[in-house]
Formats: structure tokens, sequence, C-alpha cells
């Protein structure tokens, strides 16, 4: 009986002693990832936050947002992402969320492509992106009527870029060239030369383009 009683104190003394020491190595590895990550990146490990001309932060380089009005008809003076369906989850009929890009509701719109109504509601952008931008239908480009599997991507292609160029500009009383040159300065290539497709953070470009005022 005794034996017994010593070797489950002993038992219990090693578990005790293993959580002691996993305590403390999760905890000291903690603070030193946390560490390396304020003192060697401190803008990406803090959420990569963006701040306007006037130093207020106006949401992070990561997450897409939508340059619409109320009633989520596009706002002319800016690039336009491309469509969200991560909607707030709080909204109602009588309150809808026609903007998108909730980061506390991130998800896709899960449609095949054989789903009737992505179908309708990508032929019905494509018109009216055409019509916006004064291009073919056929030069709208994919991405401009379809939402990541995030719902939060903050990129569009280059061509989409390209053909709001013009809008852009004539909006802001700007020259295309000066546009042009603030589009490439917010494009990103190819991961490695070869990894995905160049793509232009919408988000940053737009905090840019206010910044000239």
């Amino acid at each position: 009986m005794k034996n017994s009683m010593s070797l489950n104190l002993r038992s219990y003394w090693a578990g005790f002693k293993a959580v002691v020491v996993f305590t403390v190595i999760v905890i000291v590895y903690t603070f030193v990832m946390t560490g390396i990550g304020q003192l060697g990146m401190p803008n990406q490990a803090n959420g990569s936050m963006i701040t306007n001309a006037d130093g207020e932060t106006v949401g992070s380089s990561l997450i897409g947002q939508s340059f619409t009005d109320a009633d989520g008809n596009a706002l002319p003076q800016y690039f336009q992402s491309r469509p969200s369906a991560a909607t707030d989850p709080n909204a109602t009929e009588e309150e809808p969320d026609n903007q998108g890009y909730a980061a506390n509701a991130s998800t896709g719109t899960n449609y095949g492509h054989s789903e009737k109504s992505l179908i309708d509601s990508v032929t019905e952008l494509r018109k009216t992106i055409a019509e916006r931008e004064g291009v073919s239908v056929k030069d709208v480009p994919a991405d401009a009527t379809t939402a990541s599997s995030s719902g939060l991507d903050p990129n569009i292609s280059p061509a989409y870029a390209a053909i709001q160029v013009k809008r852009v500009a004539k909006e802001r009383g700007l020259s295309e060239e000066k546009v042009e040159e603030l589009v490439r300065k917010n494009t990103t290539g190819r991961g490695l030369g070869f990894i995905g497709e160049s793509v232009v953070n919408v988000v940053t470009l737009n905090r840019d383009l206010d910044a000239l005022k």
C-alpha cells in the first residue's frame, strides 16, 4: 500500500513538473516570437495597418474595402474592388449590407459555375461595368464580376485596374499618366517571378489617390 502511494505521488509530481515546464516554454515562446515580430517587422506584426495623409488609420492593406455609397453604387472617383460575398451577419432586409468586405464574416458565394443566379449576376455586372468604364463587355476581366473565396481580397488584376484609369483620372482632374503611375506603384508582381499573378492593391491605391489632395 505504501509503495503504491509513493508511486502515485511520484507520478503526480512528474506530471506537475511537466505542466510547469511546458507552460513556461509556451509563455516564453510567445514573448520571444512577439518580440521578434515587433522588432523585425512591426507593420506586419500589427496587421499591416495603413493611414491616410492625416495619420488616421483607414484599414489594413491585407483586407479589401468597398468604395461605394450606402446603396452599393460605385463612387466614380475611386478604383473599384472586386465583388465581396462577406456581408455583415447582422444585416437585415430593412438595413442590408451593400458594402461587403465584413472582416467578421469572411466567405465566398460558394456558387458553382452552373448556378443560374451566379450566371445572371455576372452577366448583369459585366454590362454595368462595361457601361461605367466605357469599354466592351468582352473587355471586362473575370475578377471584376466574381468574389474571392475569402470575400476580403484587397487586390484586383492589372487588367481591371487598366479599364478604370480613364474614369478615375477624369473624376479627379488628373492626367491618365499620373493615375497609371500610381497603379504601377501599387502593383505587386508574381512571387519569385513565377508564382501566381500580378495584382493591384485597391486599398493602398485609393489611399494614394486621396493623398494627392
